[in-house]
């Protein structure tokens, strides 16, 4: 491998000694976390050893579970904060733990049941799968969101908010359901109290977050590439329902 002028090395040189893709440098790049040392004359990116040094520290960082945003202002002062990465290590892995406790006390309630020679216990089983695929199915919602946003998402989302979440929006959407099955006008008041939950659901989810709003909506613009197994969470009828809700509420 050729270095360039200067002992710098072009992106894709300096990727494959780094062990990174060139995609992650050009990201980095437009957050501000690392930044090439100098260009080319054809204008090409050029990287050195103290990028490297910067690189390693960025991956580290990343690793212990540090938030993009937050690894550009840590390395952004003169002195790093040692405590202030502890802490936020501290909190990635009580997030961890927490996911991993919720599936432990799923499968613990059902030893239990059969412990006692009883029958299969289906409620604690259901939970045990609800658990496991609460995950998967976030892991496949990635593509949609960018990797801030991701770890936004994440912080925010441990296993207790999620849970409560869940409940919320099979309390709401069996709510919508009786009210469409009713005849409940999209004007009435009890159609714009169902608006006003689902709202406040959604941006729950989203922090307030317009970018996060704007790719949740792209997701569900998707459904040709969902997975099979997933199953949209409400009906369209449902969906249908508060738009108009929505959208008699804007005319008042």
């Amino acid at each position: 491998m050729s270095k360039a002028r200067d002992g710098l090395y072009r992106a894709s040189e300096f990727a494959e000694l780094s062990g990174v893709t060139v995609r992650t440098l050009h990201h980095y790049d437009r957050l501000g976390l690392l930044k090439p040392s100098g260009r080319s004359a054809a204008g090409y990116r050029l990287y050195g050893a103290r990028d490297f040094a910067r690189l390693q520290q960025v991956l580290t960082l990343k690793f212990i579970g540090v938030p993009l945003k937050e690894i550009r202002e840590l390395l952004g002062r003169k002195e790093l904060d040692l405590a202030c990465v502890l802490r936020l290590q501290r909190e990635a892995l009580e997030a961890r733990r927490s996911q991993l406790e919720a599936a432990l006390r799923a499968v613990r309630e059902a030893e239990v049941v059969v412990a006692r020679g009883g029958g299969p216990d289906w409620d604690a089983f259901k939970k045990i799968v609800e658990v496991i695929t609460m995950q998967q199915d976030y892991e496949w919602m990635k593509k949609y969101y960018t990797e801030e946003q991701l770890e936004d998402l994440a912080r925010r989302g441990t296993p207790e908010v999620l849970e409560r979440g869940q409940r919320e929006w099979a309390r709401l959407l069996a709510d919508v359901d009786a009210a469409i099955e009713e005849g409940a006008s999209p004007a009435s008041e009890r159609a714009q109290e169902l608006a006003a939950r689902w709202s406040a659901l959604i941006k729950e989810f989203t922090g307030g977050d317009p970018g996060i709003l704007e790719n949740l909506k792209r997701l569900y613009a998707d459904q040709t590439n969902w997975p099979e197994n997933f199953q949209k969470p409400f009906s369209n009828e449902a969906s249908g329902f508060i738009r108009a809700a929505q959208a008699a509420g804007k005319k008042e």
